[in-house]
């Protein structure tokens, strides 16, 4: 099987490389994403592997069935960029990496939480300048706040555990999907509504996929809910929130810190270095000027153990698509 890797950047050929050892996959690394003028690309291969940006909408899909590929291999969790009703009528088979490290997010997420409440960011950069200054740097303490967790899948739920029972924090959440043995293991409570969650949190943090339902799960209406001077806490999705809304939060001060690994339109810049380019992103260029949000390209992901899961699940998922046709990870 001729695998069409897009989107490959050296961690991902290392990690693919190194869990490859079937002989009957062969590997085909590029480096652009796979769009509509990139599809083409993937002539004489049987697969793709895409991540998160990569487009698969229904005029991407149609392309690559008519050059004859057959698989969708998705390296990482979410599959909002992909066109499932697309894929069923064309006959492309789709599979996932549905939980390769839920730690790596989960530690990441809390790392974030302290960085914006105790501003470890800032006291870095004014120490490298020799300033010693402690003005500006005042936080407050985690032990008994209220956090809030939107989606208790994995992620969810080890994000809770840390914080409730590393941190001693009341650790709430709000599901559609309510798992209430696993959430009380974890040291959570579930409320009624996300309405709840919202007004009495301190600090809210997103764990649940993109979809039709949670687009803009925070937009101004659910902003206004929220205490004043909350920290919200983004690991997941970017389109979660709606950034022209908490912008205007923001300044108004109903959100006072933002940690986002993740924003609704980053497939332009993130995972690239734009750092001699001009940011045409009129509300990311905003956010990022903000001293109270915290921004970080996505990588919440990103850990030795995490590549490892992904790599080995994704060709797993390729090997047991190519002997029948499906695999436990398939998405429809």
């Amino acid at each position: 099987m001729k695998v069409a890797v897009y989107s490959s950047k050296n961690y991902d050929i290392d990690s693919l490389k190194q869990s490859n050892h079937d002989e009957k996959i062969e590997l085909n690394f590029l480096q652009v994403p796979l769009d509509i003028k990139t599809a083409a690309l993937a002539v004489d291969h049987e697969a793709v592997c895409i991540f998160v940006n990569d487009v698969a909408d229904e005029a991407v899909l149609t392309k690559l069935s008519e050059l004859g590929v057959k698989y969708i291999a998705l390296r990482c969790a979410g599959f909002n960029n992909v066109d499932l009703a697309a894929a069923k009528k064309l006959g492309l088979k789709v599979a996932r990496v549905p939980a390769y490290s839920p730690e790596s997010v989960a530690e990441f997420a809390v790392g974030m939480i302290m960085t914006v409440v105790r501003k470890y960011h800032k006291a870095y950069n004014r120490v490298r300048e020799g300033n010693f200054l402690l003005d500006g740097l005042l936080g407050f303490n985690l032990a008994h706040k209220t956090v809030g967790i939107i989606g208790t899948g994995r992620i969810g739920l080890l994000t809770g555990q840390i914080l409730s029972k590393g941190f001693s924090c009341n650790v709430i959440a709000y599901d559609v999907y309510p798992n209430e043995a696993a959430a009380s293991a974890h040291g959570i409570k579930y409320v009624d509504t996300l309405e709840e969650l919202l007004q009495t949190s301190d600090i809210i943090s997103l764990h649940c996929p993109l979809m039709e339902s949670t687009y803009h799960i925070l937009d101004e209406h659910n902003l206004s809910l929220t205490k004043k001077g909350v920290v919200l806490i983004n690991t997941s999705r970017g389109g979660l929130i709606d950034s022209t809304a908490l912008i205007s939060a923001l300044k108004s001060g109903q959100v006072g810190a933002v940690g986002l690994d993740v924003y609704e339109k980053e497939a332009e810049y993130f995972f690239d270095d734009s750092s001699s380019k001009i940011i045409y992103d009129d509300n990311l260029s905003r956010l990022i000027s903000f001293y109270n949000v915290f921004i970080s390209g996505h990588q919440a992901f990103l850990t030795k153990e995490a590549l490892a899961n992904i790599a080995d699940t994704t060709l797993g998922n390729l090997r047991e698509l190519a002997a029948s046709g499906t695999t436990q990870n398939s998405v429809e």
